[in-house]
């Protein structure tokens, strides 16, 4: 697992986008849960983190393509397949993606 951060990086409501080993991530904190998946949305290639969070929904700002943040599945919109959704590790406050 990587390093990534802090909890307290990420904002209720929001997409926190980084990057973990080149690979861009967007990490969403849920009922104080933290998911990690794919940032690239897989219709047009747009990044997932310049959309927007409706409650565990992703919304891709290009196109609206919608991808739930705790499985990476495609929930809405022209996406042909999933986000990967990344595995991630929390420990005195901080994250770990691998």
């Amino acid at each position: 697992m990587t390093f990534v951060g802090k909890v307290s990086d990420v904002a209720p409501g929001q997409l926190l986008a980084i990057n973990v080993d080149g690979q861009p991530v967007a990490v969403a904190i849920l009922d104080g849960q933290l998911f990690a998946i794919g940032d690239i949305c897989t219709h047009r290639g747009c990044s997932l983190s310049e959309g927007t969070l409706a409650g565990s929904v992703a919304v891709c700002p290009c196109h609206g393509g919608e991808f739930d943040v705790t499985t990476g599945e495609v929930v809405g919109g022209p996406p042909p397949e999933p986000a990967k959704a990344y595995p991630i590790q929390v420990s005195g406050g901080e994250f770990r993606i691998g």
